[in-house]
């Protein structure tokens, strides 16, 4: 039995821009604690290559940025929380230029300096504020920076929530957030961490998808810990393709900023021919889920394992300096982007759905708190528009400080929590089953339950992820616990809430397509999950 606990008035479970945004505003005076899976940037905040969407140009407006959310969300965007993160916008760019984020300029007519916008699927102006193309690492690094320069944030690396503790799972009246279980990935000791707030920012679950764009980190851990404390679940139906991820054998999940399309880059078939017009009128600057679908239909009419995505009419030079990242990746790998086109393929990448929250963030349980991609706050509906992500990241991270520091937590240590009890259970010899039911679970997401969905895929889907569920459940309570069944056991409970969620919504809208009923219903309802104990 582990006796290490550790007490805190903040715990942050995340550590990309929802986390570390939080952590810089909250009271200095607050002992926060931070954790992370990994090195403290590793997430999808670091790879995210495309920019931040900010009204700032003069020639852009707020209602036009909301306009284009609004449509790219399939009418389930909530128009108050749509205003509210626009609005915030240019305050998140001016706070972000303040701390140090170099952002890309350019020379106007008149010699001045001035911000270099681009423009992605589904914007109608150029607003994507960017640093070439690796902006999430240029803002994951500079807050990183900051966050390890404040004395009043305890930063724990290679620590993995394994469960949130309530009042009532304690016996005692109430269903307060008290604190986490948490796994030391370094002693395999599962370690109590006490905490008045606890804050879940834990980023996405498109881990549970054979292809993935996103890093070994995002298994939905935070959704599922949220569900099993009693909180309601939104939209999980809504897992967003993006449409071009590098197809290579040795490039595992690398993205293809859109960005490129911004910039005129063109989607090809193998022939060399175009396609996109045969689909949207807006061609490769369509929303995510046209774009994914338009390859995922022309990839399975041809038989072919990728398309195509050519940028070689911009010059070399072009290229050079505004893709960098993805230039040199490339030829890593053999492909000199400014010679040939590029192979890509459809990836999952990110989930519009998750827990259902306030606009500050508070969720169904009393003190705990959720922001960032695990968050559902109504701002992406049926369908993310790019480079809408970080910006939500950091505009709910700070309503969420704000609500915090109101109420200046303490943390209260008159609770007795027992430390976690391993007493009962042994090392496994049976670790094949995690990885067996690891590789089951993420291929038949991909089979059944991807870009274009069916009754009998979904319930074919349904019947694996109820098996998989008993035999880990059955692993879990008989085994000590590790980082790898952690994964495993938040993926299955992704898994099944997402397959719930597809079931009930009898229509296509947005990024969830099913062939059983295409067409999009009069009424936009949103789909909401209630944990069977607490219904």
């Amino acid at each position: 039995m582990s006796s290490k606990s550790h007490q805190h008035d903040i715990l942050i479970i995340g550590s990309g821009a929802a986390g570390m945004t939080l952590a810089l505003h909250l009271n200095p005076s607050l002992r926060i604690a931070m954790l992370s899976k990994d090195h403290i940037t590793e997430g999808s905040t670091y790879y995210a290559q495309g920019g931040v969407a900010a009204v700032l140009d003069e020639y852009d407006s707020i209602e036009s940025h909301i306009e284009d959310t609004l449509n790219a969300g399939g009418g389930l965007c909530h128009p108050d929380v749509v205003r509210y993160t626009v609005e915030n916008s240019a305050r998140v760019i001016s706070w972000l230029v303040d701390l140090g984020v170099k952002f890309d300029t350019q020379t106007d007519a008149d010699g001045h300096q001035e911000f270099h916008l681009t423009q992605e699927g589904g914007h109608s102006h150029r607003r994507v504020i960017h640093a070439a193309d690796a902006t999430g690492k240029e803002i994951a690094t500079t807050l990183q920076e900051q966050v390890t320069e404040r004395d009043n944030v305890d930063i724990f690396e290679g620590f993995s929530a394994v469960d949130l503790i309530t009042r009532d799972k304690l016996g005692h009246p109430g269903t307060d957030t008290v604190g986490a279980y948490v796994l030391n990935t370094k002693t395999q000791e599962v370690e109590l961490f006490r905490a008045s707030i606890v804050i879940i920012a834990t980023g996405g679950a498109s881990k549970v998808y054979l292809y993935t764009s996103n890093p070994d980190t995002a298994s939905g851990d935070g959704i599922a810990m949220a569900w099993r404390a009693g909180c309601r679940i939104g939209n999980m139906e809504f897992n967003q393709f993006h449409p071009t991820c590098l197809y290579h054998p040795e490039a595992r999940s690398f993205l293809i900023s859109e960005a490129l399309r911004g910039e005129g880059a063109k989607l090809i078939l193998p022939d060399g021919s175009e396609f996109m017009h045969k689909f949207d009128s807006r061609k490769e600057l369509a929303p995510r889920d046209i774009v994914a679908r338009a390859i995922d239909h022309e990839m399975k009419r041809l038989g072919c394992d990728c398309i195509y995505l050519d940028i070689r009419h911009k010059g070399e030079l072009f290229i050079k300096e505004h893709f960098p990242t993805i230039y040199t990746r490339c030829l890593d790998l053999g492909i000199d982007i400014t010679q040939e086109p590029i192979p890509i393929v459809p990836a999952a990448h990110y989930s519009c759905g998750g827990i259902m929250t306030s606009i500050s963030g508070q969720t169904d349980i009393p003190n705990l708190y959720a922001i960032g991609e695990s968050s559902f706050t109504g701002l992406h509906g049926a369908n993310r528009m790019a480079s809408n992500s970080l910006l939500e990241c950091m505009v709910f991270a700070m309503a969420a400080a704000e609500r915090i520091n109101q109420e200046s937590p303490r943390l209260q240590d008159d609770l007795l929590i027992p430390t976690w009890d391993e007493s009962q259970v042994t090392n496994s010899d049976e670790d094949v089953i995690i990885s067996h039911n690891w590789d089951e679970l993420r291929r038949f997401m991909w089979d059944y339950v991807g870009i274009v969905r069916t009754d009998k895929r979904l319930q074919r889907a349904r019947r694996r992820v109820r098996l998989l569920h008993q035999e880990v459940a059955e692993y879990y309570s008989n085994y000590k616990v590790s980082n790898d069944l952690l994964e495993l056991r938040n993926l299955i409970t992704i898994a099944d809430l997402i397959i719930q969620s597809a079931i009930r919504r009898k229509e296509s809208r947005g990024l969830h397509y099913t062939l059983d009923y295409p067409e999009t219903l009069t009424e936009p309802v949103d789909t909401v999950l209630v944990p069977p104990s607490f219904g």
